[in-house]
């Protein structure tokens, strides 16, 4: 399909909803939701217009969409991604909280140094560049007592990995020689280091859309994470689960947070939000039928 330049013209707020009115758009609070225009914008409301067309192809709105719909699923989805980094967090203070521990023990807490350690060179060395510019931006008081009494280029592992990036984490993981170091990071989250992995990229890529407030709930997802064959702890039955949509990323947040935390309250947190949108549809996320009965998931 040959392309052609985008030719339509930019809109004030008020031809804006009088456009969505044109196309069969309902309001209950025409003043409200010309305010809503003016804070959130029209482009960044067309994902949760999506689901309420009849037509997709021309935007033309099913007879009972309103624009509170809309909006309804604009605060969910606001606010499932609140309750995601929240949890995200956990995770990733334990994979930092592992890896620096198991590397430490193995190869003492300047492993960082150690470029045997790693499988590719090059992408070591382009790593150290990305830690190099993370301490530099970093204001944190203990980096900065260290580096102004101690004469190591890098501080201690468990020092250095609190103030890189959860990508950069991921680089050095994914760049470690195959063995046993990976293997009991990623056994201590009862998984095998390839599916480990791939859920830590998972993960960093979920997290990077809530923390630029994209649309999330029934995004599909660009990283797809590995479906493991075998788990030390619970995990999905139903092997036939979407991995590219967000139901895919809860269950592998639950799963993470049963080894870290067992009496976490995550589920319970969801379901609370779900009853407070009750119209979201499940099944856009990617929940599949029976997804309650799954063991995982039962609380």
């Amino acid at each position: 399909m040959s392309k052609v330049p985008y030719i339509s013209p930019f809109l004030s707020y008020s031809d804006q909803l009088a456009l969505l009115k044109s196309r069969g758009l309902n309001f209950a609070n025409e003043t409200k939701a010309l305010h809503l225009l003016k804070n959130i914008s029209y482009h960044r409301f067309n994902g949760y217009f999506y689901p309420l067309y009849a037509d997709k192809e021309n935007r033309i709105f099913k007879s009972c969409a309103t624009f509170e719909t809309a909006f309804n699923l604009y605060c969910f989805d606001r606010e499932l991604r609140k309750l995601i980094v929240s949890e995200l967090e956990k995770i990733e203070v334990a994979v930092r909280t592992k890896m620096a521990y198991h590397l430490s023990i193995a190869h003492g807490v300047f492993w960082i140094d150690n470029q045997s350690l790693f499988t590719n060179t090059a992408a070591y060395q382009a790593t150290i560049v990305k830690i190099d510019e993370e301490l530099l931006r970093s204001d944190d008081d203990i980096i900065s007592s260290f580096r102004s009494k101690y004469s190591n280029p890098y501080p201690p592992s468990f020092m250095l990995l609190e103030v890189t990036t959860f990508g950069t984490l991921l680089r050095l993981f994914n760049n470690l020689l195959p063995g046993k170091l990976k293997k009991n990071i990623a056994g201590d989250f009862g998984l095998p280091d390839r599916v480990f992995a791939s859920w830590l990229h998972s993960i960093v890529s979920t997290r990077n859309v809530c923390a630029h407030h994209e649309r999330l709930w029934n995004r599909k997802l660009r990283i797809q994470p590995l479906f493991p064959r075998k788990t030390q702890h619970q995990w999905l039955a139903n092997k036939t689960v979407a991995n590219n949509r967000v139901f895919y990323v809860l269950s592998m947040i639950v799963y993470f947070l049963n080894t870290i935390n067992p009496n976490h309250t995550f589920k319970q947190k969801l379901e609370s939000l779900f009853k407070k949108y009750p119209n979201v549809d499940r099944a856009a996320m990617g929940f599949p039928a029976g997804w309650e009965n799954e063991a995982l998931w039962v609380f």
